[in-house]
C-alpha cells in the first residue's frame, strides 16, 4: 500500500517519540479485525512499514475483541515476551488502560484510528510537546484553589481540585497522541452537567445498549462526586435513569459514583464522520479535542462505565480561563511559550485547530 509523507511522519512520531523505539528492536502491532469497523487496518500496515523503514522488526497479531475483557489473553501475553514495543490498534489496549500491564515493555495505545488521523496534525505534532502540555495543565490544576466549569448548554459545576499526581492517578500505558491531562477526582465537585443529547460508554466494557439518545434537554446533578438525579424533559430523564439502572444492575457496580473528569488538550484531534454513526469510535477517539470535556461515572473506578460529555467547556481556575468555550488557552499556561517555540508543529495545531467533533 502507498501512504503519504505526512502519514509516515505520524507513524514515525508514534514509534520514535512516543514508544521510543530504536533500530533493531521488535515492534508488535496488536490489532483487531478491520471488519469490526472500529480501526481502519491500513493504519497497521502504515506503522509496520514505517517501523521496517527505521530498521525495526515489525510483527502483527490479531488480538480480536472481547466486550467484557478483564485481562490480556494468554496468547497476547506470550507474544509480548518476544517484543520490545507493543502498539495497540485494538480496543483491548484501551479497555485495560487502567489495568496492570506486563512490566519492562513499552506499550502504546493509538487513538489515531485511520491513516488520515495519523497524517493530520493530531498524529504529526511532536508527541513530546503534548506530554509537556499535559504536565503544564496538571500543574495548573494542582495549584488551583477553585475550578469552575460551564458550557453553552448550561453546565455549571465547581469545586476545589484535589489532584494528587501519583503513579496510580493515570493509566499504565502510553497514549498516542497524548490528548488529555490526568483525570481530576470528582469527589470535591458539585453542580450540574448538560448532556449533549446522549449517554454513552467509556470504552471499558461494551454492554447493550451502549448508548441512549434523548429527545429533550437533560442535566445530570451531582454532589461531592455522587449523582443525585437528572432533571429536564421528563421522558428523557426517564431514559437516563433506566440506562443507569440497567448498566449498574447488569455489571453489579455503584450506580451513582462520579469518579473523575478531564478535557481534551489536542486541537489537532478532529473526528471524521458523525458520532451517531458509531458512538463507540467517537468515544474512543474524539475525547482529545479541547471542545470535549468528559466525566467517568457509574462505577467506583476509572474510567467507570458511562461518560458525561460537555461540549465547548469553559474551565476557569482561580478566575483565569484555561479552556474558553472549547479552546485551550495555552497563553494562560506557565511555560507554554517555551513549549510552542520548541515545537512549532504544536503551535501550528493551535493556530489552525480542527473543530470536527462529530456533533
Amino acid at each position: 500500500m502507498t501512504y503519504t509523507a505526512s502519514q509516515y511522519f505520524g507513524a514515525r512520531n508514534l514509534l520514535m517519540n512516543c514508544a521510543q523505539a530504536s533500530p533493531g528492536e521488535t515492534v508488535l502491532i496488536a490489532h483487531e479485525p478491520a471488519d469490526l469497523g472500529y480501526y481502519d487496518n491500513r493504519v497497521v500496515d502504515c506503522v509496520a512499514s514505517a517501523a521496517e523503514g527505521l530498521g525495526m522488526v515489525a510483527k502483527s497479531l490479531n488480538v480480536g475483541f472481547d466486550s467484557q475483557a478483564r485481562a490480556l489473553p494468554d496468547k497476547v501475553v506470550q507474544a509480548f515476551d518476544s517484543a520490545d514495543v507493543i502498539v495497540f490498534f485494538a480496543r483491548l489496549g484501551d479497555q485495560l488502560r487502567f489495568s496492570q500491564m506486563p512490566e519492562g515493555k513499552r506499550i502504546v495505545v493509538s487513538y489515531a484510528l485511520c491513516p488520515d488521523m495519523l497524517g493530520s496534525g493530531f498524529g504529526t505534532a511532536h508527541h513530546d510537546a503534548f506530554l509537556r502540555l499535559k504536565d503544564a495543565v496538571n500543574s495548573a490544576v494542582v495549584s488551583a484553589k477553585n475550578v469552575h466549569v460551564t458550557c453553552p448548554r448550561g453546565t455549571d459545576y465547581t469545586g476545589q481540585p484535589q489532584l494528587k499526581l501519583t503513579t496510580g492517578s493515570d493509566t499504565t500505558i502510553r497514549r498516542f497522541p497524548m490528548s488529555v491531562p490526568t483525570p481530576i477526582p470528582a469527589h470535591s465537585f458539585s453542580g450540574r452537567v448538560a448532556m449533549p443529547g446522549f449517554l454513552t460508554g467509556t470504552g471499558s466494557q461494551y454492554y447493550t445498549p451502549y448508548t441512549v439518545e434523548f429527545q429533550g434537554e437533560v442535566f445530570a446533578l451531582f454532589e461531592q462526586g455522587r449523582l443525585t438525579g437528572f432533571e429536564g424533559d421528563a421522558e428523557s430523564v426517564a431514559v437516563a435513569n433506566r440506562h443507569y439502572d440497567h448498566v449498574a444492575d447488569s455489571l453489579g457496580i455503584d450506580r451513582d459514583f462520579v469518579h473523575s473528569w478531564h478535557a481534551g488538550i489536542h486541537p489537532g484531534c478532529g473526528f471524521p464522520g458523525q458520532a451517531r454513526d458509531s458512538y463507540e469510535r467517537w468515544g474512543g477517539a474524539g475525547f482529545g479535542n479541547p471542545r470535549v470535556l468528559h466525566f467517568h461515572t457509574c462505577g467506583g473506578y476509572a474510567p467507570g462505565e458511562i461518560s458525561w460529555n460537555v461540549i465547548d467547556p469553559t474551565v476557569t481556575l482561580d478566575g483565569v480561563k484555561l479552556w474558553d468555550n472549547g479552546r485551550l488557552r495555552v497563553d494562560n499556561l506557565q511555560d507554554s511559550s517555551e513549549i510552542m517555540d520548541m515545537f512549532p508543529c504544536a503551535a501550528q495545531t493551535f493556530a489552525r485547530p480542527d473543530d470536527r467533533i462529530g456533533l
